[in-house]
């Protein structure tokens, strides 16, 4: 009996190359070469399923191209590059890595937090130009964590990371705004208080935005937005770009509407929004907040794992359209 046809989209672990080829026939992308659409589209024809990442865009399109396909394992827990509709409408399966980054991610984004609120990297590019001659009472003097308020827009599971960071380890006033509330306990475990948007967006010296990405969501941060935040205020945006209008960001930035912000993700990405490279008062990150070596061996053993739950006995372990599975 002959193995399934998987593709890897992207360069990954040598070790998961390994453990793949026990159970598939595997081509693989370890040149890491970004491919285009239409050549997703013709690498994917001939295969029954793909292990992908968050780049690699799985539309109507390539779903017309590719009619062997059954399954694509995103090795990330979100999933803005599925287009879940027409993937169930062909019978393709989606399943993501959740749960394994959490709290890897809720790491970065206290770190990228602290970096915007005592701008360190502002600070260090002032030093390395040698532009360090004196001190001075007023020199890259920034926010405290400890004491403030930290406002967390989207309270899933990293959001909640992020609440227990600030509010056991910093002492830091929680409030949070979410679709849906969170129960009573895990609101005392996290120490966090509902609120509105809008009152968020008024009362919080650091919004960190952990909210996921969908149309509904584009530009939930805007020039509006950041109109109604605090001129001392930082935001920290670690979900997904398209949150937050990079545009709008940086004029306020520009015009000290809000104090600072720190960026792991960008409209259009990995192309930055120039006016994001010319203002000082911003930390910019290159959509690492999972990137430890091994959260990221996780995600992809959980890539593999849907693959070959799904090839076994039809039951991957994170399925975004189960639908399909009763197909």
């Amino acid at each position: 009996m002959s193995k399934p046809k998987i593709l890897v989209a992207r360069a990954i672990f040598p070790e998961i190359i390994s453990r793949l080829e026990q159970h598939f026939e595997v081509e693989t992308n370890q040149s890491d070469a970004i491919w285009s659409k239409a050549e997703l589209a013709d690498k994917l024809k001939d295969k029954d399923g793909a292990f992908t990442t968050g780049g690699d865009r799985i539309d109507v399109e390539v779903l017309a191209a590719c009619p062997r396909l059954k399954i694509c394992a995103n090795m990330a827990v979100g999933y803005n590059n599925f287009d879940l509709d027409a993937m169930t409408a062909a019978g393709v399966l989606a399943t993501n890595a959740p749960d394994v980054l959490t709290e890897t991610t809720a790491d970065f984004g206290f770190a990228l937090l602290m970096a915007t609120a005592r701008r360190v990297t502002e600070s260090e590019h002032f030093l390395r130009a040698g532009k360090w001659n004196k001190w001075s009472f007023d020199m890259f003097a920034g926010s405290d964590i400890h004491g403030s308020t930290l406002g967390v827009l989207g309270m899933g599971r990293i959001g909640q990371g992020i609440a227990k960071r600030g509010a056991h380890g910093f002492g830091m006033k929680v409030i949070y705004h979410n679709r849906s509330r969170l129960d009573a306990a895990m609101e005392v475990e996290c120490k966090a208080s509902y609120v509105s948007k809008e009152e968020l967006l008024r009362t919080a010296d650091h919004v960190v935005l952990v909210l996921p990405y969908s149309p509904a969501s584009h530009h939930t941060i805007g020039a509006a937005e950041l109109a109604m935040m605090k001129p001392t205020a930082t935001l920290v945006n670690i979900a997904r770009g398209g949150i937050v209008d990079d545009a709008a960001l940086a004029k306020a930035l520009r015009d000290k509407t809000i104090a600072a912000a720190g960026l792991d993700v960008f409209e259009g990405e990995p192309k930055v929004h120039p006016d994001l490279l010319t203002v000082p008062n911003v930390v910019l990150t290159p959509h690492i907040a999972s990137a430890t070596v091994p959260t990221r061996m996780a995600m992809a053993n959980l890539a593999v794992d849907n693959l070959i739950g799904f090839f076994k006995d039809g039951k991957p372990l994170t399925p975004l359209n189960p639908a399909v599975l009763a197909t």
